[in-house]
């Protein structure tokens, strides 16, 4: 429902009648407060004016907008900022208070879209899409490498896991069977690290 820009980036009017319905002149098609957040995200300009008096209702529309996002459970303001927020209405701040918010929110934004492109050359991937398995690789990497330090498990770090070998009934050795245990373990670590 959500309408792109056209060509010319031209901002969409929204027309918002008497009987509280919101008319898109660019699409032709009455729209709802959802349909508004929705071109929000997607990055669509638009401005809000009352139909009869042509009062530029943008901000009251955006507004309305948070508050039902805020009333559905989608909490994304804290309280606190909330009164703060209403303690600088009136006061001297009130008017350096949006400048600063808006930098700050952009700021914000270009740090995040600066860590999900690192993020991506790091991984190769967005977070979440086989993150966890290449995680699990790269530990399982850095648990062979640590193996091959230690002295006595420097051969059998890098060959195939074998089967564990039966617990000797004789009191061994107990190098001997801290090494076995560390073979049971690397045993098991290569099964799950495998798809």
């Amino acid at each position: 429902m959500a309408d792109r820009k056209s060509a010319g980036d031209e901002t969409v009017v929204i027309k918002k009648y008497a009987n509280r319905r919101l008319y898109n002149t660019a699409s032709s098609a009455y729209v709802t407060l959802d349909d508004l957040a929705r071109m929000v995200r997607e990055g669509v300009d638009f401005v809000v004016y009352d139909a009869r008096t042509n009062e530029d209702l943008t901000r009251q529309i955006l507004t309305q907008i948070i508050f039902e996002e805020e009333s559905r459970g989608e909490a994304l303001l804290p309280v606190q900022f909330l009164r703060q927020l209403i303690g600088f209405y009136g006061g001297q701040m009130q008017g350096v208070l949006p400048g600063y918010l808006e930098m700050s929110l952009d700021n914000f934004s270009r740090q995040q879209e600066q860590i999900r492109s690192q993020f991506t050359k790091a991984f190769g991937a967005t977070p979440g899409a086989g993150l966890l398995d290449e995680m699990a690789r790269r530990n399982m990497a850095l648990f062979t490498e640590a193996m091959k330090m230690w002295p006595g498990f420097a051969g059998t770090a890098g060959r195939p896991s074998e089967p564990p070998k039966p617990a000797s009934t004789t009191a061994g050795d107990p190098l001997d069977e801290m090494r076995r245990e560390m073979d049971e373990m690397r045993a098991r670590l290569d099964k799950l690290s495998k798809p």
